[in-house]
Formats: C-alpha cells, sequence, structure tokens
C-alpha cells in the first residue's frame, strides 16, 4: 500500500506566555506529528504532539525559545549506518514562534 501525500500540510500556531496552541492540520498526511524545540537557535528537544493541541516546555533556562510543529515526511525506508532516515524527514509545516525567558 503506497502513501499518498497529497497537499502540503499548514498548521498555525499562537503563543500565550510559554504556552504553544495550534491550530488542527490541514492536507493532514496522517505521519507523526512533533514540536521541535531550539534554545537560541540550537535544538534542544522534540516531543510528540499527536492529538495534544497545546503544549508548554518545561525548561525556564535562560534564553530565546523557538517552537514549531513538524510533519514526518516519508519517502523511504533507506537508513544510515547508524539508523537514520537518508530521504525520509520531518519538515515543519507552521511558522515558527518564539518566547525569551
Amino acid at each position: 500500500m503506497d502513501q499518498k501525500l497529497e497537499g502540503t500540510p499548514k498548521a498555525t500556531l499562537q503563543l500565550a506566555g510559554k504556552a504553544v496552541t495550534r491550530s488542527d492540520v490541514t492536507n493532514d498526511w496522517g505521519t507523526r506529528l512533533q514540536w521541535q524545540i531550539k534554545r537560541d537557535g540550537k535544538e534542544i528537544a522534540t516531543m510528540v504532539a499527536g492529538l495534544d493541541l497545546t503544549y508548554e516546555h518545561p525548561d525556564t533556562t535562560p534564553g530565546k525559545y523557538e517552537v514549531v510543529l513538524q510533519q514526518f515526511y516519508y519517502v523511504n525506508y533507506k537508513k544510515d549506518k547508524d539508523g537514520k532516515f537518508t530521504e525520509s524527514k520531518y519538515i515543519n509545516i507552521s511558522d515558527p514562534v518564539s518566547y525569551t525567558i
């Protein structure tokens, strides 16, 4: 059974303090959704978004935080020697939101 990736998934994010709330995903491919969290430009965490519409990162270390919603873009199962996908990847499906601590 082939996966059909029709359209481009898209969601919007709203920030209230440190809490990020996402809209429903349009053109959802049905693959894994995750929150990507960066501090001062460096990825520090990824968390499964699943059915949860709101996420609040618990870290209180000072810095500039950026949160974006991503969805897995499946191409094939090719992996490198470390077990990481070589062609399939996560893509941003929202504009990032940021806050500073």
